[in-house]
C-alpha cells in the first residue's frame, strides 16, 4: 500500500486526497448511469408511445377523413371526383402497396375472375390478338357465333359498334365483344386475302372454355408412340378436375403407360382443383399441400389424398416454365416431392401465396393474401419457384412457336415465311419428355420380360 500511495504523497498530498478524489469520480459514474438510465427509459416510453399512437386505429382514421375531406373541397378538379371514386382509390391503393397479388377488385373485374374460374363467359366465340397493330382473329372457337358467322383465322377487326379499333388495346376489344348472353354487338372486319369489309351482328352467348387440351389444342387425346399420353391443363378452374379425368380415361382405354402433364404457362387457378388433381395419382393419406398464415383460421391447413393411385404403373412427366405459376406449382411441386413424377423444363414462376375472395358491397371484392403454400416436404413455394429435375431452356423464337402452335388457328394465320420458321421450330422440353418416357418404359418392358424368362427358367428346373 505505501508504494501505491508513493506518487500521492511526494506531490505533498494524503491518504484523504485519494479517497476524496475516488469517492468524487464513483459519484461521478453513479450521475452518469442515472442519467443514461433514465434516457433509455424516457426513450422507450417515447417509442411505445409513437408506435401505440400509430396502432392507435381511430387517430389515422380520423388523420385520413381530414385528408380525404380537404381533397374533396379543395382539389381544382373537384367537381369531377365523389366521395366514392376517392375512396374506391383510397382503397386501390391501400392494398397495392401490400403485395403484388392483393387488389380491391371493381365490379367488373370480380365477375371477370368468377367468368375465368368458372369455365364460361358471355362472348362471341373469337380468340384475339394484335398482329401488325391491329386487332386480328387467331381462331374463331368452333360453334360459336362468330363461327357460324363465317368469321375466319386472320380477319382483321376493324370496327366494334361502329367504332374504329385503330387506337383500342387488346383488353379495352375483349371487354367490348364481351358481354351478356343474349345480347348483341356489331363488329367489322376486313380480309387480307380479298381486302373485302364484311359487317356482321352477333348475338353473345355462354362460351364454355376448357381447361384440359390434348396435343393438337383439342379434347380427342390420342395415344402417342410408346403408349404415351399427352395432357396439357391450360389453368385450374372449377371443371378441370372432371376434364382431366375424361382425358385421362381416354388414354387408359388405348394402354396409356406413360403420361406427359403439360403445366408450362399455366397461371393458376383454384386450389382445390389443384388439391383434388393431385389426389389422382397419390394414396391416402399422402399430404399434398400445406398453407400457413397469420390469423388462427389460417394458421395451418393441411390437404391430404383421401383415394388410392389410380394409375400406380403410369410414369409421369410434368412440363414447367417461368409461367408456371401458384396451382400449377402445387401441382408440379406435390407430385416431385413424393417422387410420383420427373419434373423437366425451367424454374416456375414463384406464386404461392393464398388469395382469399372477400364480396363487398355493390357486386366489388376485395382479394388479400393471407397464407403461403408449402410443398409435402415443407420447400416454400412463394418468391422460390419449383426447380425442375431436368433443366431445358428454352429460346424466346421457341417460346413463341410454342405459342402459335398451341393456338387453334394461329399458324394458319401467319404469313410466308414466318409460317414455315415456326413450323420448322421443334418444343425441345417436349421431346426431352418423351425421350425421358421412351426410356423409363422399355427398361420396364425389358424388366418384365427378364422377369418372366427367370420365372420360366425356374419352373423348368422345378
Amino acid at each position: 500500500m505505501k508504494a501505491f500511495y508513493q506518487p500521492l504523497l511526494a506531490k505533498g498530498g494524503s491518504a484523504n486526497y485519494f479517497r476524496s478524489n475516488f469517492m468524487k469520480k464513483r459519484i461521478l459514474y453513479i450521475c452518469l448511469i442515472t442519467v443514461l438510465g433514465l434516457n433509455l427509459l424516457i426513450g422507450a416510453q417515447i417509442y411505445r408511445a409513437n408506435a401505440a399512437e400509430k396502432e392507435n386505429v381511430y387517430q389515422q382514421v380520423e388523420l385520413f377523413m381530414r385528408v380525404l375531406e380537404r381533397v374533396r373541397q379543395d382539389y381544382v378538379d373537384g367537381e369531377k371526383v365523389t366521395y366514392e371514386d376517392l375512396m374506391r382509390a383510397a382503397m386501390k391503393g391501400m392494398l397495392s402497396t401490400l403485395d403484388p397479388h392483393s387488389e380491391f377488385m371493381e365490379p367488373s373485374k370480380y365477375t371477370e375472375l368468377k367468368n375465368d374460374t368458372e369455365g364460361a363467359f358471355g362472348g362471341v366465340g373469337i380468340v384475339v390478338g394484335m398482329r401488325d397493330n391491329m386487332l386480328t382473329v387467331i381462331s374463331p372457337m368452333e360453334d360459336s357465333p362468330a363461327y357460324r358467322a363465317g368469321i375466319l383465322t386472320g380477319d382483321k377487326i376493324v370496327k366494334i359498334e361502329g367504332k374504329s379499333t385503330e387506337k383500342t388495346s387488346l383488353p379495352e376489344a375483349v371487354k367490348k365483344l364481351r358481354g351478356e348472353p343474349g345480347s348483341d354487338v356489331s363488329i367489322s372486319t376486313l380480309r387480307p386475302g380479298t381486302k373485302e369489309v364484311k359487317d356482321y351482328k352477333l348475338t353473345r352467348s355462354t362460351i364454355k372454355v376448357d381447361t384440359v387440351k390434348d396435343i393438337n389444342g383439342n379434347r380427342e387425346f390420342p395415344i402417342g408412340e410408346n403408349k404415351t399420353g399427352y395432357v396439357r391443363i391450360t389453368q385450374f378452374g372449377e371443371h378441370t378436375t372432371g376434364e382431366f379425368k375424361e382425358a385421362l380415361e381416354k388414354l387408359r382405354k388405348q394402354g396409356m403407360e406413360g403420361l406427359i402433364l403439360d403445366l408450362r404457362n399455366n397461371p393458376g387457378g383454384l386450389l382445390d382443383q389443384a388439391v383434388k388433381v393431385c389426389d389422382i395419382f397419390l394414396a391416402r393419406p399422402q399430404l399434398i399441400v400445406s398453407t400457413e398464415g397469420r390469423s388462427p383460421r389460417m394458421k395451418t391447413e393441411k390437404y391430404t389424398a383421401t383415394g388410392r393411385d389410380e394409375y400406380p404403373n403410369v410414369k409421369i412427366v410434368v412440363l414447367v416454365n417461368n409461367g408456371s405459376a401458384s396451382a400449377a406449382e402445387i401441382v408440379s411441386g406435390c407430385l416431385q416431392d413424393v417422387g410420383r413424377a420427373f419434373l423437366i423444363g425451367e424454374q416456375t414462376f414463384g406464386k404461392g401465396s393464398v388469395q382469399s375472395i372477400m364480396p363487398l358491397e355493390n357486386g366489388a371484392a376485395l382479394r388479400l393474401t393471407t397464407a403461403k403454400y408449402y410443398t409435402p416436404s415443407h420447400k416454400v413455394i412463394h418468391e422460390k419457384g419449383i426447380t425442375p429435375d431436368a433443366i431445358v431452356p428454352m429460346s424466346p423464337e421457341e417460346e413463341e412457336a410454342l405459342y402459335y402452335k398451341r393456338v387453334a388457328g394461329g399458324i394458319d394465320s401467319l404469313e410466308e415465311p414466318l409460317r414455315e420458321r415456326i413450323k420448322a421450330v421443334h418444343d425441345v422440353q417436349l421431346e426431352r419428355a418423351q425421350d425421358f418416357l421412351k426410356g423409363v418404359i422399355l427398361y420396364k418392358e425389358r424388366a418384365e420380360k427378364r422377369g418372366r424368362i427367370e420365372t420360366q427358367v425356374a419352373s423348368q428346373k422345378n
